[in-house]
């Protein structure tokens, strides 16, 4: 394999030993991949952990960059960089980014969004008590498909990773009743997947769609927590998926 392939190895399992041990091997740190810089496909790889702010820090470290100050605060969940740029003449909470996202698409999404993608808790905390809207819309595309607000992002994360963001946000105020036209799952990547008439619930319960592989005891504990804030009773679940093949 080449120490490209080698690099995006590492950034697949967020192995931050990896990442160095292919860069002192000399692989760039900025010379670009199919197009992209090794950086973007950091972000970009669709595994979510703890280790994924090391791992940028260590490309960081090495001569790579987030051209974006504020991006980086937010992917690094560093909430006093995020409090300095938030001191500066003409920062807008609502301002908009787009980033490629193996899931839920980041297009005319604001800071909060990121937040909520990637769990970056401290920055989230710290941009809704400046003023950022809990429920701002990202983009939507040409067919009307998008709009979603940033806890759209939580419910059914990789690993649910982003579990400690969906209740943060819940908490902060997010709209649990908010309906989508649509929303297009994994846009332009191999598993894409366009979804119609999209709740927070029913985009939860996604998770449980083969291509999404998600853990059911993770989408079914996030579908009974959103339940009962949205409703105020417990979710009356009756799902045992296949049970007449075992019978």
């Amino acid at each position: 394999m080449s120490l490209k392939g080698d690099l995006l190895g590492a950034f697949e399992v967020h192995s931050a030993e990896k990442i160095r041990a292919v860069l002192k091997a000399g692989q760039s740190p900025i010379e670009p991949i199919k197009g992209k810089t090794p950086m973007e496909c950091l972000i970009e790889m669709y595994l979510r952990s703890s280790q994924f702010r090391e791992c940028v820090r260590v490309m960081l470290e090495a001569g790579a960059v987030i051209e974006d100050p504020v991006l980086q605060a937010v992917l690094l969940d560093d909430v006093i960089l995020l409090r300095h740029l938030m001191k500066k003449p003409g920062f807008k909470t609502e301002r908009k980014f787009n980033l490629d996202c193996t899931f839920t698409p980041l297009k005319g999404a604001t800071a909060l969004h990121i937040c909520a993608e990637y769990n970056s808790l401290k920055c989230a905390a710290a941009l809704v008590k400046a003023g950022a809207n809990v429920n701002a819309r990202a983009a939507a595309d040409a067919d009307g498909f998008g709009g979603h607000t940033p806890i759209f992002h939580t419910v059914n994360s990789h690993e649910n990773y982003s579990r400690p963001m969906m209740e943060l946000l819940a908490k902060l105020g997010a709209k649990l009743d908010v309906r989508l036209k649509g929303l297009v799952w994994g846009s332009d990547f191999p598993w894409e997947t366009a979804l119609f008439d999209v709740t927070l619930l029913s985009y939860t319960q996604c998770g449980l769609h083969k291509q999404f592989q998600r853990r059911e005891a993770d989408i079914y504990s996030n579908l009974a927590y959103l339940y009962r804030k949205l409703n105020g009773t417990k979710a009356p679940v009756r799902n045992v998926p296949n049970r007449y093949l075992a019978e």
